[in-house]
């Protein structure tokens, strides 16, 4: 089978979907769309066992903070279809207070490291999840590194001023 479209992607998804799916772009080539939470389990079931899609691979999942946002903390997975050789990048947008979103392991396995990656330094609680904990950070730690909550540097260090680079 040669290689689909993202517009024949796009219309069997708002087609299945409706107003489910939103904000539909293609940066660079790539199909990017929006979706709750809530529907985020029902989507991924949907691209990964339609005969047609095909999309088998989940190539990444993340995080970002986007802090003026309304909801700003997201979750971004990219899938594959190895078959179509097509890609897509699926967002969900969350709370910044308890950010929760279902798992992604009833569906691929290898979303457990991934998930426990964004968990450890975005905070986001994968609802589910076999074995939710920190993988990169400290067990004790209570901050999420990857969150824009914390200034870049020190504003009292006297090493780092202009007047030290002829500026």
């Amino acid at each position: 089978m040669g290689k689909i479209s993202n517009q024949t992607v796009l219309q069997k998804l708002t087609d299945h979907f409706g107003d489910k799916i939103s904000i539909p772009s293609e940066p660079l080539g790539l199909l990017t769309f929006e979706t709750k939470k809530e529907t985020i389990i029902e989507l991924l079931t949907f691209l990964k066992e339609d005969k047609e899609l095909q999309f088998n691979y989940l190539t990444d999942l993340t995080g970002i903070h986007y802090p003026d946002k309304e909801l700003p903390i997201g979750v971004i997975y990219h899938l594959h279809s190895l078959l179509n050789n097509v890609r897509v990048r699926i967002k969900v947008f969350l709370e910044d207070k308890n950010p929760t979103i279902p798992t992604a392991t009833i569906l691929w396995n290898g979303a457990n490291w991934m998930e426990r990656e964004t968990y450890d330094f975005f905070g986001v609680v994968f609802e589910g999840h076999p074995d939710l904990r920190r993988i990169l950070n400290i067990d004790d730690m209570v901050d999420f590194p990857m969150r824009k909550e914390f200034p870049l540097e020190d504003p009292n260090r006297v090493d780092k001023k202009d007047f030290f680079f002829g500026r």
